[in-house]
């Protein structure tokens, strides 16, 4: 490319940079081999864009649902407990099932000692399935009170519930009605002993349900062993999980846990895309995000909080890269069995909004070289004006491709295709941004495969001006503070 374009490149560069290039019919590309391979990338309408967007507006990310069931006083709630304590930095709810419980008739009230409250038709499971698909759907619930002295439910007294990253159903028959157990993503099942679980029923429903212990003892023996080997027992072949000892093993509640933290980081996309990765969600990132995302924020702020965003995506870039063991000694004399990080490495940003996240890289990795590429629309007929200065050798390197929003991924696909122009494999190449849209993940990934994207969150959708929805506006203006 000649100087003075170069120079006019760079120039227009400096002004509203548009995140994710929209590829015109009549726009001209340089020629690659790869033309062909190039044409097939799709594109998008604006009223294809609009109908994603307003599709996706309605969709939210499901929750994960967990069912825990197992016998009478088998320590069900405390391991509910458990899950929640440590799984501190999510919403998670509790919804007992013992909260729908029919309400008695008037009749079935005054021969009380005769009714059955652990079989299943004791409770109103249409409602219980009423309530969890409402809280699977994103929306908030009323979960009925009951009154376990009176046998009949709060007819004014209910328990708001709102829609959470997690969601425990807790009951003793809540694997015996296969559409509530379809509606669970792992099934529990908390396994005690049966003297132990008697001792603790005769204390809980003395001490909490207002009840004396000959009744309890009665009841026990006509209705709940009875049903725990004709209803429960049968239900624990549904489990995923079988926790022997209850809320005592804390090795099986943090296994579990830790398979929780795991599916929760998971968005769809990862599940269709091995090669896409969002870093783990916390109360700190989201709150970051929430910083950032406020178009009320400062413009030092807006620095700030992008800045720590980018160090932890670039981090969690610098780990998908190959290492090699290495043996230290340390001060103490001792031999220290560690690894070596990768050496062939280098930075490409996409300017201009990709310059923000160069600081980051420079600090996580000494002397880093660091490449850039200029994709930018030059006037109203779309023509592409490409700029690149690239390491000599990045054909023998693993490259971090930097650019904070991916959008349509056409800039991307560019970029990327220019890379392998120059030699470099596609299954070396990390694709570091801050937000992502579902329709660049997917053009991206359709086209290159063996690539990998690291993201800190993934967005709803494209709008359609093919901006990403609830997005964060133009970065790189508000990065450089060329946004007024």
């Amino acid at each position: 490319m000649p100087e003075k374009s170069m120079d006019n490149a760079m120039e227009a560069a400096s002004g509203a940079h548009f995140s994710g290039l929209r590829l015109s019919s009549s726009s001209s590309a340089p020629s690659s081999p790869s033309s062909a391979k190039a044409s097939s990338v799709r594109s998008f309408s604006p009223s294809a864009a609009a109908s994603a967007a307003s599709a996706a507006a309605g969709a939210h990310r499901q929750p994960f649902v967990i069912g825990v069931s197992g016998g009478t006083a088998s320590g069900k709630t405390t391991v509910c407990d458990m899950i929640i304590q440590q799984l501190h930095d999510h919403r998670v709810v509790l919804v007992n099932q013992d909260s729908f419980y029919r309400g008695l008739t008037a009749e079935e009230s005054e021969r009380v000692q005769d009714y059955n409250f652990d079989h299943p038709d004791a409770f109103d499971t249409e409602q219980l399935l009423e309530c969890m698909g409402k809280l699977k759907d994103g929306q908030s619930v009323n979960v009925p009170i009951y009154d376990f002295k009176n046998h009949r439910r709060c007819s004014e007294s209910f328990r708001k519930v709102n829609a959470s990253d997690v969601i425990i159903l807790e009951g003793i028959l809540v694997f015996h009605d296969q559409r509530v157990r379809d509606l669970m993503d792992m099934k529990i099942f908390v396994d005690t002993d049966a003297d132990i679980r008697l001792a603790r029923r005769i204390r809980r429903d003395t001490v909490e349900r207002g009840r004396d212990v000959n009744s309890v003892l009665e009841q026990y023996g006509r209705f709940v062993k009875p049903a725990f080997d004709d209803f429960v027992l049968p239900s624990k072949k549904y489990a995923d999980v079988i926790i022997p000892r209850g809320g005592d093993n804390h090795v099986a509640i943090d296994l579990i846990v830790q398979h929780i933290r795991t599916k929760l980081g998971q968005h769809d996309l990862c599940k269709i895309y091995s090669t896409v990765f969002v870093i783990q969600s916390t109360f700190q990132i989201r709150g970051m995000h929430t910083l950032i995302r406020d178009r009320d924020i400062t413009t030092p702020d807006f620095v700030f909080y992008s800045d720590r965003l980018i160090r932890l995506v670039v981090e969690h870039g610098l780990g998908h890269l190959p290492f090699t063991e290495k043996q230290v000694v340390t001060p103490t004399g001792s031999v220290y069995m560690g690894v070596d990080f990768c050496k062939k490495l280098c930075g490409v940003s996409i300017v201009r909004s990709g310059e923000s996240m160069e600081n980051a890289l420079r600090a996580c990795c000494k002397g880093i070289k660091i490449g850039k590429i200029l994709i930018h629309r030059d006037g109203d007929k779309g023509k592409q004006l490409i700029y690149q200065k690239l390491p000599n050798d990045i054909a023998e390197r693993h490259v971090l491709l930097l650019d904070p929003v991916l959008a349509t991924g056409n800039s991307a696909n560019q970029a990327i295709e220019l890379l392998l122009q120059r030699g470099v494999p596609e299954s070396r190449i990390i694709f570091l941004n801050l937000i992502s849209a579902p329709e660049g993940i997917h053009c991206v990934c359709k086209r290159f495969p063996s690539l990998k994207i690291v993201t800190s969150e993934i967005d709803v959708a494209l709008n359609e001006e093919f901006r990403v929805i609830p997005g964060l506006g133009e970065f790189g203006d508000r990065y450089f503070g060329t946004d007024n």
